[in-house]
């Protein structure tokens, strides 16, 4: 269809068919309606695996600040309250968003803690509110929190643990145990005070002769 009205239109330019173009017009927009409904359907697979790679480089805690409420909390949270023109009983709803805002901006500068958005949905009344700035958070993981805990008598924890690395451990001119395994740090924390190595295959060569 195409070629004939090429043919048409160089021998005959101003007496080529009208039909003819218009039915290969027609046609013409009927394929690319039907390809743009063909859309590939996104893959939330390559998303999942994205946001575990990121997780795994940046640990399993999420660097915060530390907050330690005081024991006046509580009477300072009246205060803003009133401030705010909120009545300061317990079962006070939190319904207003343009009141929400003020609140939750005024008690963050007073207390110099934001409120998560994570927790945003589960403060409703004051006593939700109350019970967010009385929590303590804390900003080390609980293998370092072991330091300042009293342990069971027969449980002991090698806190100063050893990595194998083959510039240091020389005992045995760099050799390990495990020739198959590599020590990966995979924290940023951590990266600075232990190195990491990745060890070679030993019977690479030997495959590759084979």
């Amino acid at each position: 269809m195409a070629a004939l009205i090429r043919h048409g239109s160089l021998v005959k330019p101003f007496k080529c068919s009208p039909t003819i173009l218009a039915v290969n017009t027609t046609s013409l927009r009927y394929d690319i309606t039907r390809f743009k409904s063909k859309k590939r359907p996104q893959m939330p697979t390559r998303m999942i695996n994205d946001d575990n790679r990121s997780l795994a480089c940046k640990g399993f805690l999420r660097y915060q600040k530390e907050y330690k409420p005081s024991d006046d909390t509580y009477d300072r949270i009246d205060k803003i309250c009133e401030e705010q023109q909120i009545s300061t009983k317990y079962a006070t709803k939190l319904e207003d968003p343009v009141q929400r805002f003020n609140l939750f901006l005024a008690c963050e500068q007073e207390f110099q803690h934001p409120i998560m958005n994570s927790v945003l949905y589960s403060i409703k009344t004051v006593s939700d509110l109350k019970k967010y700035y009385t929590k303590h958070v804390s900003n080390i993981t609980p293998f370092d929190a072991m330091h300042s805990m009293e342990l069971p008598k027969n449980l002991h924890i090698n806190y100063d643990y050893v990595r194998f690395h083959p510039d240091t451990d020389t005992l045995f001119n760099g050799k390990t145990a495990f020739p198959k395994s590599s020590t990966l740090v995979t924290g940023l924390k951590y990266k600075k005070k232990y190195l990491g190595h990745q060890q070679d295959d030993p019977y690479l060569e030997k495959m590759l002769k084979i």
